[in-house]
């Protein structure tokens, strides 16, 4: 879990120095695709057709939200794309380790991977220095605790109760909360085409929520 997440960041992170914001975030958002995916052919998993439809229609619309424009960066939405692969794997593995052991425990082994394996990097590289500013400091302790620790304990934790496909296609409604946020908070304008995208995750999330509850009245027998 510990690798798969250090993987993710870093090439995310090395990906937007050479591709946009909006191929970044459809790329990334591929994982809803490829953890069915991953999934099926590593892990033998039997996925439902209705699985399968609904990351075809969040991948739709994670491609008009994200703007549904501009050309690829060979290199930079190449390592985006490594990104999404990680992030799929890690909700896969999550999956399998949240069946035997402890959420709380696993949250703290995967970050400390994460942490080290930066930190040891950055060491190596020379680039390590103490941030500066309250500004900084604060954007850390948000990212670090709020984003990082409390959003992947929730995480971990539910898929004790959710398989990984259905948690990968929740975790595409970020960029719709992203948009609504970014409304109510700085006053950032969706376009048509945005909310169109953000409509269709939303309504992939939904049908897998309810359709499989819904049950059809079966015929009266005859005579």
């Amino acid at each position: 879990m510990g690798l798969f997440l250090t993987a993710g960041y870093v090439f995310q992170t090395l990906g937007l120095e050479d591709t946009t914001a909006s191929n970044a975030g459809f790329i990334t958002g591929l994982m809803v695709v490829l953890t069915p995916v991953l999934g099926a052919v590593f892990l033998r998993q039997r996925v439902p057709a209705l699985a399968w439809a609904a990351a075809g229609v969040s991948a739709v619309g994670l491609y008009l939200l994200s703007g549904a424009g501009g050309g690829l960066a060979l290199r930079g939405d190449g390592l985006v794309l490594l990104c999404a692969f990680a992030f799929a794997a890690h909700i896969l593995v999550t999956a399998r380790g949240v069946a035997d052991h402890d959420a709380g425990a696993l949250l703290v082994v995967q970050l400390c991977v994460c942490g080290l394996v930066c930190l040891a990097v950055a060491v190596m590289a020379g680039d390590l220095e103490l941030p500066r500013g309250a500004t900084v400091w604060s954007a850390l302790l948000i990212t670090s605790l709020v984003a990082s620790a409390l959003g992947f304990f929730v995480q971990t934790y539910a898929q004790r109760h959710a398989p990984p496909a259905r948690t990968a296609l929740i975790l595409t409604s970020e960029p719709v909360f992203a948009g609504l946020f970014g409304w109510l908070l700085a006053g950032e304008r969706l376009s048509i085409v945005a909310l169109l995208g953000a409509a269709l995750i939303l309504a992939a999330i939904v049908s897998m929520e309810l359709l499989p509850r819904i049950r059809l009245p079966r015929p009266l027998p005859e005579g």
